[in-house]
């Protein structure tokens, strides 16, 4: 039970921080139509720029301070950059994003080097959130924090205790990412700054005549969209790994999570996420053959196709390539995603 129970909270955890990474592409999207290819590299810079601030100032500045840095690059770019291509069409638009996601990277590498570094959290967030114990004889006990000692360790040989501690990273970062859904959901549904940018992508003439500036609604939401990677840079280099390759390992998950979702859906990239995150985590945890997980749902009738090397690999093996197989039934069979309301 306690296997099952760290594991959802561990594939919720993961799911929500690629949420917190599909959030602001969703935003881009939805509002201005752009496929940010430089949304990972966002998220990757605000983690670097996250450990440098933290060095300085702590982890809390540093999670103000970076993602504002990372938002404001993210409006430059859109201003200076980005909508001088805007007319040309959404290749031109893809292109040039693809291309800033290289000199970010490269840039990365010759400031920070191309080791990991050591980003650690504060103090407050380096032990346990809670610790679960699963105790044969007495069953599960509930700690806040670290387990006392003597409750994990059996007084009986007879006896079998597991203490099972759950991060309080992770803890820290489905907070974040559920106050984040929230306040965007507020800011875009609940208020006229959302009004005028929702209006501003359906019909920008009607809200210039109303005396807004339309390309510096879509700039600030392109430096929102790059300040939301940020945010999660900092939180997602703390908890796991800060390194160049971060950016690559999560940059094609992200465009999974928006496209199941729904392009432009909040609340379809908010359920992908949800799903991504637990089916992978199960599959990693989860030390099965194929050929095993065929016999117990079909029973022995596989014979000799049970011994083929197709078979024997594990589900932590195929785990990378779920979320893919996703996508592709996805396209198949509701072109739209889970939640979305357009195919493209």
């Amino acid at each position: 039970m306690e296997f099952f129970i760290l594991s959802l909270l561990n594939g919720v955890s993961y799911g929500l921080l690629l949420f917190m990474l599909s959030a602001g592409l969703t935003l881009i999207f939805s509002m201005m139509g752009v496929l940010n290819f430089a949304h990972a590299a966002f998220y990757m810079l605000g983690a670097y720029l996250g450990y440098t601030v933290s060095t300085k100032l702590g982890f809390w500045v540093a999670l103000v301070l970076a993602p504002v840095l990372v938002g404001l690059l993210g409006a430059g770019f859109e201003r200076w950059a980005l909508r001088r291509v805007h007319a040309y069409g959404h290749v031109p638009e893809l292109l040039i994003t693809f291309g800033l996601s290289y000199i970010l990277t490269e840039l990365v590498q010759l400031i920070w080097g191309r080791t990991a570094l050591e980003f650690q959290p504060p103090e407050v967030l380096r032990g346990p959130a809670f610790t679960l114990v699963h105790h044969s004889a007495e069953g599960f006990q509930w700690f806040w924090g670290a387990a006392p000692e003597a409750a994990c360790r059996a007084t009986d040989a007879a006896v079998r205790v597991i203490c099972s501690p759950f991060p309080a990273t992770r803890a820290f970062m489905m907070l974040v990412a559920l106050a984040m859904l929230l306040s965007l959901w507020l800011l875009l549904t609940r208020t006229r700054i959302g009004l005028v940018i929702q209006a501003a992508l359906t019909h920008p003439e009607m809200v210039e005549a109303l005396g807004h500036n339309v390309p510096r609604v879509f700039m600030g939401v392109f430096g929102a969209g790059a300040a939301l990677a940020g945010l999660a840079g900092v939180i997602g280099g703390s908890t796991f790994v800060t390194e160049p390759a971060m950016a690559a390992t999560v940059g094609s998950i992200i465009f999974v999570v928006v496209v199941v979702g729904g392009l432009g859906s909040l609340a379809g990239a908010f359920l992908a996420s949800l799903i991504i995150g637990v089916i992978q985590t199960f599959a990693v945890a989860i030390d099965y053959s194929l050929g095993q997980l065929l016999v117990s749902l079909v029973g022995p009738r596989l014979g000799a196709w049970q011994e083929s090397s197709l078979l024997r690999l594990t589900l932590s093996q195929v785990a990378p390539i779920l979320p893919y197989l996703f996508l592709v039934l996805i396209l198949i069979f509701r072109p739209k995603g889970l939640l979305g309301t357009r195919e493209g």
